[in-house]
C-alpha cells in the first residue's frame, strides 16, 4: 500500500460528525429549557427543595426560615415518635447500618421477620411480603402476578408505579376511565372469559385526594371473575375501624384479594409492602424479580416500621385528629373562594387546582417565602392541563398552624389571581 493511500485512508477513517437527533441527550431538551426559563423568573425551583432541619412532623427549616410542612406525606406523624425512634437506634446497635444483601440471600434479619409479623398482625391476614420501596411493591406484585396471555384492568389515572408494573410485565393491558364504574364493567365484558385477570385499584387518588367507589368497582370485578389488588398506599392509617384503608372503610375484607401500602406515608419511613389471605401468596418470594433481585432494607428501618405499624393499631385519637384537620383546611380553602380537587373532604390529601404553570408555581413561590411549604403538581402527574398546589395534613398539625395556612394561601391567592 502506497503511502499516498495510506494517508487517504486514515483520513477517510475520521467519524463523521454526530446528527444532534442522535445524542441520546436530545430528548431532554424540553425539560432543559423549561427548567432554564424558570431559574430565569428568580423564582426557586419546586422540585429541588433541601430541608435543612427537619424539627417535627409538621415543621422544618427551609432555607433559613422556619416553615410549616404541608407537603409531606407525614399523615399520622409518626417520624418523631419517641418508640419509633428508639427501635431504630437499638436495631443500629445490634445489626449495624445495612444488610448487604438481597432478602433470599442474607438479607433477611430479626427486624425483617418482625415487621412482616407486625403487618399480619395489623391486616388481620396470614400473608406479608416486605419490599424496599411502595414502588417496587407495585412493579414486583403487578409484573408478577399477570403473565403473558392475561389481562390487567386499571384505573387510567393510576400512580406511576402501577403503570410501570404493567409494563414490566406482559400481559395485555386495559384502561377504564377514572372512578367509573360502569365504564369498568364495560370493558371487563368484553374480555374473553378465560383468561386470569386482575382489577387494580386504589383507595385514595393521590393528586386530587378523592377516593375510589370500591365497593361497586370489586363488585362488578368478582362478578366477571377477576381477581382486586387495591393500592392503600394514600389510606393506610387512617381509613376504616382499624386503620387498614378505604377497602376497610367499605367493608370490603374478603373481597380484595392483595393489598398494597407503603412505608413512607403514615408509617413515617421507607419501604413497601404487600399483605393477603391468598394460601399460595408466599410462592411471590420466589418469583417476583423486584423482590429477588434487590438488597433488603436496613435493619433499622424496618425496625422504626415495625414499631410504628403496632402503634397505628390504637391510634384512634391521632386518626380523628387527622380528620378534623382535614375537615379544617378543605372548609378554609373553599371559604376563600379556591377551586378544590374535591367538593368534600375525602382524604388527608386537599389538591388546590390553578390556572396554568405561571399561576402554581408563583403562589407555591409566595407561600414558601411566608414560611409554608407545599407540592407542585403538574402534568403528566396530574390529569391533562391541570396545575395544583397539593396538601398534605398530618394528624399532628395544629388548629393555630392550620389558620396559619389559611392565611397564607389567602394572601398568596390574591396576589396571583387565583382567588377575589
Amino acid at each position: 500500500m502506497s503511502e499516498t493511500g495510506l494517508q487517504a485512508e486514515t483520513l477517510d477513517l475520521d467519524p463523521p460528525a454526530v446528527p444532534a437527533e442522535r445524542d441520546l441527550m436530545s430528548k431532554f431538551d424540553g425539560v432543559i429549557a423549561e427548567r432554564a426559563a424558570l431559574a430565569a423568573t428568580g423564582a426557586r425551583d419546586p422540585f429541588g427543595i433541601v430541608m435543612d432541619r427537619v424539627l417535627s412532623p409538621t415543621e422544618a427549616v427551609i432555607g433559613n426560615r422556619p416553615t410549616i410542612l404541608l407537603g409531606t406525606y407525614n399523615y399520622m406523624g409518626m417520624t418523631f415518635d419517641a418508640d419509633v425512634i428508639a427501635a431504630g437506634k437499638q436495631a443500629l446497635d445490634d445489626f449495624g447500618s445495612g444488610t448487604n444483601g438481597s432478602r433470599m440471600l442474607n438479607g433477611t434479619f430479626h427486624d425483617h421477620v418482625e415487621v412482616e409479623q407486625a403487618l399480619r398482625d395489623f391486616y388481620g391476614v396470614s400473608g406479608a411480603i416486605v419490599f424496599s420501596t411502595g414502588y417496587m411493591a407495585n412493579l414486583g406484585m403487578i409484573s408478577t402476578l399477570v403473565g403473558r396471555g392475561e389481562y390487567v384492568i386499571l384505573d387510567a389515572d393510576s400512580h406511576a408505579s402501577i403503570y410501570d408494573g404493567c409494563a414490566q410485565g406482559n400481559a395485555e393491558i386495559v384502561r377504564f376511565r377514572h372512578n367509573n364504574v360502569e365504564d369498568l364493567d364495560k370493558r371487563l365484558g368484553r374480555l374473553p372469559k378465560e383468561p386470569g385477570k386482575l382489577v387494580v385499584l386504589e383507595g385514595v387518588y393521590s393528586m386530587l385526594g378523592d377516593i375510589a367507589p370500591l365497593k361497586e368497582m370489586v363488585a362488578v370485578a368478582k362478578q366477571h371473575g377477576a381477581m382486586v389488588l387495591s393500592d392503600e398506599a394514600h389510606s393506610m392509617g387512617f381509613f376504616g375501624p382499624n386503620g387498614r384503608g378505604v377497602y376497610e372503610a367499605q367493608g370490603l375484607e374478603g373481597e380484595v384479594d392483595f393489598v398494597i401500602g407503603t412505608f413512607s406515608k403514615s408509617v413515617g419511613t421507607v419501604g413497601g409492602f404487600c399483605v393477603s389471605n391468598h394460601p399460595k401468596f408466599e410462592a411471590i418470594r420466589f418469583a417476583c424479580r423486584p423482590y429477588i433481585f434487590t438488597a433488603s432494607l436496613p435493619p433499622s428501618v424496618v425496625a422504626t416500621a415495625a414499631a410504628s405499624i403496632r402503634k397505628l393499631m390504637t391510634a384512634h385519637d391521632k386518626r380523628a385528629r387527622l380528620w378534623d384537620n382535614a375537615r379544617r383546611l378543605h372548609g378554609g380553602l373553599t371559604g376563600l373562594g379556591f377551586k378544590l380537587g374535591t367538593s368534600t373532604p375525602q382524604s388527608a390529601i386537599c389538591a388546590v387546582i390553578l390556572a396554568d404553570q405561571r399561576q402554581a408555581v408563583a403562589m407555591w413561590q409566595m407561600l414558601l417565602e411566608g414560611g409554608l411549604y407545599v407540592n407542585v403538581a403538574r402534568p403528566p402527574a396530574t390529569p391533562a392541563g391541570t396545575f395544583l398546589l397539593r396538601c398534605s395534613l398530618c394528624a399532628e398539625h395544629t388548629p393555630a398552624q392550620i389558620d396559619r395556612v389559611l392565611a397564607l394561601f389567602g394572601e398568596a391567592g390574591r396576589a396571583v389571581g387565583a382567588i377575589g
